[in-house]
């Protein structure tokens, strides 16, 4: 037992939540286990996951090289992706219903009109482009975020900064499957012809294929609103990139000034390129601020757990 709590404390705090979230994963997986495709490798990955996170924050505490705390900052950044693409086995078999007949009222209710309607008139080829670009650069802001951090050995301003993004992410998670949906490119507009109704210049049609294909829909699935990953409530996209401009601006890093016009004009872009309604921006908003509210307090209790010195906007 004591080698077992002596093994827990060098875990980060988030590695406690992406540990957690597992075993929540294991749970669907042998609750749901008649519904859910090849559950026994998900339940699996889910343990092995598991395993690396206690291997790491062993090896580092262990080792007095510096490659380990690198691996230890930077493992679950695959971790997040793989969990994700978990999700496309998970949502749809077990909340067979979709919600965006409520998600389409609550944006009509707001503007009287569908919100990616109204932006059509005013679409070009040029800006398509850009905001296709910077839609497709949303995984990068977390990790520029972390470089900007580690650059200056700001450790504990780090540990806050990855786990309230990993937390975000998983609460995002859970959203999913509150309230699944498959967003207004399906329900609103012609899936099929959005190259056509929606041109970009040079690379739009490649990098919506890449988001076609990271969503489980690849070029030539048959009936894609079907199969496509439920993951518009809330919209994750919003609620990352305002905690990754958040921390930016609470810790006083200079990347705060590339990401907020790039922030701003990524949280546009899911509405306008008809991957959201605004109800997910805004429900992206409010589960933004619980999550750094309730984040701080969890950080900080782990923290205190394990004896380290607790993290403050100011200090650290």
């Amino acid at each position: 037992m004591n080698r077992i709590k002596s093994l827990t404390k060098k875990l980060k705090a988030f590695d406690v939540v992406a540990i957690c979230f597992s075993i929540f994963l294991i749970l669907l997986h042998i609750i749901f286990y008649s519904k859910i495709e090849n559950p026994i490798r998900w339940i699996f990955v889910n343990l092995l996951v598991i395993s690396i996170a206690f291997a790491i924050s062993y090896l580092e505490a262990a080792s007095e090289k510096k490659v380990w705390r690198i691996v230890h900052y930077w493992y679950i950044a695959p971790i997040i992706l793989l969990t994700f693409r978990q999700l496309f086995f998970l949502v749809k078999p077990i909340r067979v219903y979709d919600y965006d007949s409520w998600f389409i009222a609550a944006d009509r209710f707001l503007f009287g009109t569908d919100p990616t309607h109204f932006l059509h008139q005013f679409s070009s080829p040029v800006v398509t482009e850009i905001l296709q670009i910077v839609y497709g650069m949303f995984y990068m802001l977390p990790i520029i975020l972390g470089l900007s951090l580690l650059n200056k050995d700001r450790f504990v301003a780090l540990d806050f900064a990855l786990f309230s993004v990993i937390y975000g992410f998983f609460l995002s998670y859970l959203g999913y499957f509150a309230l699944p949906g498959i967003g207004p490119r399906f329900t609103l507009h012609d899936f099929n012809l959005i190259n056509e109704s929606l041109p970009g210049l040079y690379f739009t049609n490649h990098l919506r294929e890449m988001t076609n294909t990271g969503e489980g829909i690849p070029f030539g699935t048959l009936n894609p609103a079907e199969v496509v990953q439920r993951d518009v409530f809330p919209s994750g996209h919003t609620m990352i990139t305002l905690i990754v401009v958040y921390l930016s601006i609470r810790l006083r890093s200079r990347s705060r000034y590339f990401f907020i016009p790039i922030g701003t004009l990524l949280i546009f872009s899911t509405v306008y390129l008809r991957y959201h309604y605004v109800i997910d921006l805004i429900g992206g908003l409010l589960l933004m601020i619980f999550s750094l509210w309730s984040g701080k307090i969890f950080f900080n209790w782990w923290r205190r757990k394990i004896g380290k010195e607790l993290f403050e906007y100011e200090k650290h």
